[in-house]
């Protein structure tokens, strides 16, 4: 079906007729039920192709190019432009180097699984920085922006009612526009709500399914933007894609006669008690916490973090670092959930927490006892996303059922990777036990995409140091297995901050670990062939990873038809490691 034909097309007859007379909860029900039949799930790479019909510029300076709702400037030029397939890609620095999937309810509340992760009518193709800059932060009114992209679009304080937090703004051309796709999402999957994380908007009940604050923002965005053309055309051209439809954009009204006339009762529930409280961190004078979520009807929204009794801050997120502390001193605290309507949990247990004296050893920047792990189908292998004491961690092929202290994740053909962590890293602890059968093996330990060492493990629990790994800039770390199938749990990792004489200056990118015996000696590649230096005899297989240390692709016998190069498929723009033997090689796609 051409875009011409899609742009007049409108839902079949009858679509919506089992809604007919219906409201509130009911209403949403009985939508959700519509547009679940006939879904199909095209997959995450499937976007791509999908875009070249739904975010195509047919409205604005109608050229063909990559409609982005944080760039379009529906008055002016637009900064930059994007051409369909041709600029799409994983890694970017500034606004303006590519586009990427950005997914309107962050992929990280429902642990990037299907069908939602490839949902085209919640996921849009935006700027890479931009989408990068939004993170999975709720949407609502910024007071003070602290980024502000090249449209207008703002990352910063929420000045809406009832949140306190980080929130991101869209320009007024697209708010209703992101109104109605997560209100589409919450009507879609309300019966998946109650699993998934709120983020500070998402409801953990099929009605409302927004918390309060999140659903007056988006009711306000729904009514002072319409739905435009662009949204009609992007709604056909998702059917056509994906065989189902979003109602708000077909049926406005059906959002007053949702949310609007059938306002949520008062909300009375106070939240469950925040569990697991523990220090993750001392310095001479601050205390570092986190704890695992709370629950509510509706949602969460803040949590206030008592010291000695008397209130000291409130967050939130899931952790908090308290200052102004004195050195060598000893504090307790603890934890009260509130949600929107201003019902407090009870207290949570209390811990206390030391200050460390005057003089002190290299701290722990970053502690993880996987307390929090996400325990959905906990046997089954998948990726797991969490965030705990400020960092986020992606675990892929992994379950979440084996221990070894309580709880642990365990990796079989994949990896655990951080977020960004400031501060830099000194030396790395973690333990590790090999589950059912299989044989010893070790863990690649990359840091910024660089292997730094290995980590051994067996059956027995192991609990390994790697000393001097001394990098001052970010870092972010990777346990990549070396097996692609033996099953291993991974418990209480650590690193300390950088203390010392760093190894590799944020200004010198390293392309390949110190003493490597092979090199790349073409980058970036091109022609998606890797030319390599040195002896490649010995070298059975080789192993592509993204820097968040996802395994992209394994290659058997990667030299039998040239000695020196390697034949890759199809990836897209971006850094990536190769793994060759013992070598470890950073090579880039341009």
């Amino acid at each position: 079906m051409g875009f011409a034909s899609l742009a007049s097309a409108q839902a079949p007859t009858g679509y919506y007729n089992s809604a007919n007379g219906l409201t509130g909860a009911n209403l949403k029900t009985a939508l959700s039920t519509i547009i679940t039949n006939g879904h199909q799930d095209k997959g995450y790479s499937g976007l791509w192709t999908g875009y070249k019909t739904t975010d195509i510029d047919k409205n604005y300076e109608n050229d063909g190019s990559i409609l982005d709702i944080y760039s379009e400037n529906p008055t002016s030029t637009d900064p930059y432009k994007y051409t369909p397939g041709t600029n799409q890609c994983g890694t970017y620095s500034v606004e303006g180097n590519c586009y990427n999937r950005e997914h309107i309810v962050p992929q990280s509340l429902f642990n990037e699984a299907a069908p939602m992760v490839s949902d085209i009518h919640f996921i849009r193709a935006t700027d890479g920085k931009v989408n990068g800059m939004r993170s999975n932060y709720p949407f609502g009114k910024v007071g003070t922006a602290t980024f502000t992209s090249k449209n207008g679009s703002k990352l910063g304080n929420s000045t809406s009612s009832g949140y306190s937090g980080t929130v991101f703004e869209p320009i007024d051309e697209f708010k209703g526009d992101v109104a109605r796709m997560i209100f589409y999402f919450v009507t879609r999957y309300q019966s998946k709500l109650s699993t998934f994380t709120t983020g500070n908007m998402l409801g953990s009940s099929t009605y409302p399914g927004l918390q309060t604050w999140e659903l007056n923002v988006l009711l306000a965005w729904h009514n002072q933007d319409p739905v435009s053309q662009a949204e009609i055309n992007r709604n056909n051209a998702s059917y056509a894609y994906q065989g189902n439809r979003n109602p708000f954009i077909d049926n406005p009204t059906y959002v007053d006669s949702i949310w609007g006339s059938q306002q949520p009762t008062t909300d009375t529930q106070a939240p469950t008690t925040a569990t697991g409280l523990a220090v993750s961190g001392t310095t001479t004078n601050s205390i570092s916490l986190s704890w695992s979520a709370s629950t509510d009807n509706v949602g969460v929204t803040s949590y206030n973090v008592y010291m000695n009794g008397s209130l000291k801050t409130t967050v939130s997120s899931t952790s908090a670092t308290i200052s102004g502390l004195s050195a060598s001193t000893t504090y307790s605290f603890y934890v009260v959930a509130k949600d929107a309507a201003g019902n407090p949990s009870a207290n949570s247990s209390t811990v206390s927490g030391t200050t460390t004296g005057t003089v002190t050893p290299p701290t722990n920047c970053v502690s993880e006892t996987f307390e929090t792990i996400p325990t959905v189908s906990s046997s089954s292998y998948s990726t797991r996303t969490w965030t705990n004491g400020g960092i986020t961690w992606t675990a892929t092929d992994a379950r979440t059922d084996q221990t070894i202290s309580t709880k642990a994740i365990t990796v079989r053909d994949g990896s655990l990777t951080s977020s960004s962590s400031a501060n830099g890293i000194g030396s790395l602890t973690v333990t590790t036990q090999l589950k059912f059968t299989g044989t010893s093996g070790t863990f690649n330990v990359l840091v910024n995409g660089v292997s730094v060492g290995t980590i051994p493990y067996s059956t027995t629990s192991t609990t390994t140091t790697i000393s001097n790994i001394n990098i001052s800039e970010n870092v972010t770390v990777s346990l990549v297995n070396s097996s692609t199938s033996n099953r291993v749990a991974l418990d209480n990792l650590s690193w300390t901050c950088y203390g010392g004489t760093s190894r590799m200056a944020s200004s010198t990118p390293t392309l390949a670990t110190e003493n490597t015996p092979l090199q790349i000696s073409q980058n970036p590649i091109s022609n998606q062939e890797i030319f390599v230096k040195g002896d490649t005899a010995s070298i059975q297989k080789a192993e592509i990873y993204n820097l968040q240390g996802k395994l992209m692709q394994t290659i058997n016998q990667p030299f039998k038809n040239s000695r020196n190069s390697i034949k890759i498929k199809n990836l897209e723009q971006g850094v990536y490691i190769l793994k060759l033997g013992v070598s470890t090689l950073k090579f880039i796609v341009k």
